[in-house]
């Protein structure tokens, strides 16, 4: 015997529906169907993967073999695009996974564009911190991701934005009203709050280039928290300009005079196949910028 498709399948609809009954009412099958697939499944692995008291867990083998699951069904669905129409990559349904900043400042436009050229192609957000962002895209729960500063990806990624770095400040703050700000001014007499999403190491560099130690008063991983600390008097901070227009009321966001800028990338995964739809998606950002990545030419203006 050997793993089949509907075994992963039936196994990855009751861990993301949370049941028997739920994955079955999914897939369109009884709910016996779904038990004896799972069970199947296990037959073959010689232990199980799901533990059937109360609400169904992943047993430790369970959460091993899940991304390749995923994976496994996503080439499926694939094959079975391209087989049935040989314009099977302007159909589909990807998942575009995404950090906070970049699906409230870049994301939204690239939606509508997406669902206006290629309507037949159904889009899910994802929105994680960068590790969790490239773990997705790696893992087979994403097919597209927006990655800052990838140190490799694939040819035909599209280079879809430059992110500056600005200062996070309360409107009543003395440098609240400046055009640039100097890091070496903002951290004199206020707290620095680190936003720790993910741009960690490029504002270690900020700091370096600005001749100041890196002392975070506090780590703060939601930037609604932030702004409220901020906003609140508690200190100052860093963040991507792409998080303009999240801040609120009572705070602003200042240009910082050392221009270190992120790099956002548009890409499918390094080591599987991309699916059949993700290509023009991608194509379709290339319209909208000016650079190159990874050997591809990036069209507009």
């Amino acid at each position: 015997m050997s793993v089949g498709i509907p075994q992963l399948r039936a196994f990855v609809a009751v861990v993301d529906s949370g049941g028997f009954g739920a994955a079955a009412d999914q897939l369109g099958v009884s709910q016996s169907a779904v038990s004896h697939a799972v069970a199947a499944l296990e037959r073959v692995a010689g232990r199980p993967v799901l533990t059937r008291h109360g609400r169904p867990a992943m047993t430790r083998f369970g959460e091993e073999i899940l991304d390749h699951a995923r994976t496994a069904l996503a080439s499926v669905a694939a094959i079975t695009t391209l087989a049935a129409d040989r314009d099977a990559r302007l159909r589909g349904e990807l998942t575009v996974a995404a950090p906070p900043t970049v699906c409230h400042g870049l994301l939204p436009e690239l939606v509508l564009r997406w669902r206006a050229e290629y309507p037949e192609v159904a889009v899910s957000l994802f929105e994680g911190e960068d590790d969790e962002v490239a773990g997705w895209l790696e893992g087979g729960t994403a097919d597209l991701a927006v990655l800052i500063d990838p140190p490799a990806v694939p040819t035909g990624s599209a280079l879809v934005g430059s992110d500056r770095f600005h200062a996070v400040l309360r409107t009543d703050h003395p440098l609240a009203g400046e055009p640039v700000v100097d890091l070496a001014d903002l951290v004199v007499d206020d707290d620095f709050l680190l936003s720790a999403g993910g741009c960690e190491r490029q504002i270690q560099e900020l700091h370096r280039q600005a001749r100041v130690p890196f002392l975070p008063t506090h780590r703060v991983r939601q930037l609604s928290t932030l702004f409220a600390m901020v906003r609140s008097g508690v200190g100052v901070s860093v963040i991507p300009g792409l998080a303009a227009g999240m801040e609120g009321a009572g705070v602003v966001l200042v240009p910082l005079r050392q221009r270190l800028a992120r790099t956002l990338v548009l890409t499918g995964p390094l080591h599987r196949p991309w699916h059949p739809a993700a290509r023009a998606l991608v194509e379709a950002a290339l319209n909208r910028t000016t650079g190159t990545v990874a050997g591809s030419t990036v069209r507009g203006s």
